[in-house]
């Protein structure tokens, strides 16, 4: 029997080109579940669906997330319950945003090894999430925040030397503001400062501890990035003005909702750098091997209407960062 010969022609390899690509092309469910509703982790879910749309536009696979997306607003029960539908959906990938939603999605994917790539945890390591940043060690990888926290309370010192008392307000519910919190009480021992720590679980606790610092006279206030005081913010940045005393923190939104300094990463970078490294996993990388990313922490945003209240002169913090950025009170970024 006579082999039969078949010859290519241009048509016929940009058929079968074309048909690869069709067979090749994969449509992927990405879960995302961000932690509550406060001004950066928005601009961090805000980036990773920007950046997942912008690259199945331009790219053969397709990142989907509509119907996908949900907001715990900070209630753990609320967050596993997400976490199983996501589970039950099927999907490809779970981006838990902030530390506390991330622990939920690694309990409850022990057994159900999803990929996870989490965005926003300061401290994956002490959290549990990973064995170390350059080889979390299971299904779970993801993006860091992670606060320099000496760079803060440098500038604190910067805008004014005499500070005698500081305040740390912060939640004991975050992992993700412990060692930030152990930091700056070492800071502030090898200065010989005095600290005052007040915390609060909820908007009316962390108010509370707000007066009660304010009560108690420090000079000054350090929060972490804690999403807890974040979230109330917009209440209590008033009283610290009225009070004379300036509230540095852990993240931009901090100082957008009124704190007059927020030092910490870009979180539109973060959220695109997010997006990316579910792209990355998606097409086979293996999370346990994929080292954790951690960005650059040079950029204070400071309140220039807070600043003005306060009668304090910032002009040397540029020596300082990377960056200074100002901004005004507003609920969300434009």
């Amino acid at each position: 029997m006579k082999k039969r010969l078949f010859t290519a022609t241009a048509a016929s390899v940009t058929a079968a080109m074309a048909l690869s690509a069709t067979v090749m092309a994969a449509d992927y469910k990405v879960g995302i579940i961000q932690f509550v509703d406060d001004a950066s982790l928005n601009q961090i879910e805000a980036a990773i669906e920007a950046q997942l749309t912008a690259k199945s536009e331009e790219g053969e696979d397709n990142y989907i997330f509509d119907g996908f997306v949900y907001n715990g607003q900070a209630d753990s029960t609320m967050l596993s319950q997400i976490t199983t539908q996501l589970l039950s959906d099927g999907v490809d990938v779970i981006v838990p945003i902030a530390t506390p939603t991330a622990q939920i999605v690694q309990a409850a994917t022990e057994d159900n090894p999803v990929p996870v790539v989490f965005s926003a945890v300061s401290d994956p390591v002490g959290a549990g999430l990973a064995e170390s940043m350059e080889a979390p060690g299971s299904n779970i990888t993801g993006t860091s925040d992670a606060l320099n926290t000496n760079a803060i309370l440098d500038l604190m010192f910067v805008a004014n030397p005499d500070i005698k008392s500081v305040g740390l307000l912060y939640s004991q519910s975050e992992d993700a503001s412990k060692q930030p919190i152990a930091d700056a009480k070492a800071y502030l021992e090898e200065k010989g400062v005095e600290y005052v720590e007040k915390t609060g679980t909820n908007n009316t606790e962390v108010t509370q501890a707000a007066d009660a610092l304010i009560a108690a006279g420090v000079d000054a206030v350090f929060t972490p990035t804690d999403n807890t005081v974040m979230t109330a913010e917009l209440g209590i940045y008033e009283k610290f003005i009225d009070a004379g005393i300036p509230h540095y923190a852990g993240a931009d939104s901090f100082a957008l909702n009124g704190a007059f300094c927020g030092y910490g990463v870009d979180y539109e970078n973060l959220g695109t750098a997010t997006a990316d490294m579910v792209i990355e996993i998606l097409q086979g990388a293996d999370p346990a091997v994929t080292p954790v990313q951690t960005f650059d922490n040079g950029i204070a945003t400071v309140n220039t209407e807070t600043a003005e209240a306060l009668g304090l002169d910032y002009s040397g913090f540029a020596e300082k960062c990377t960056a200074v950025v100002e901004t005004v009170t507003a609920e969300e970024f434009e």
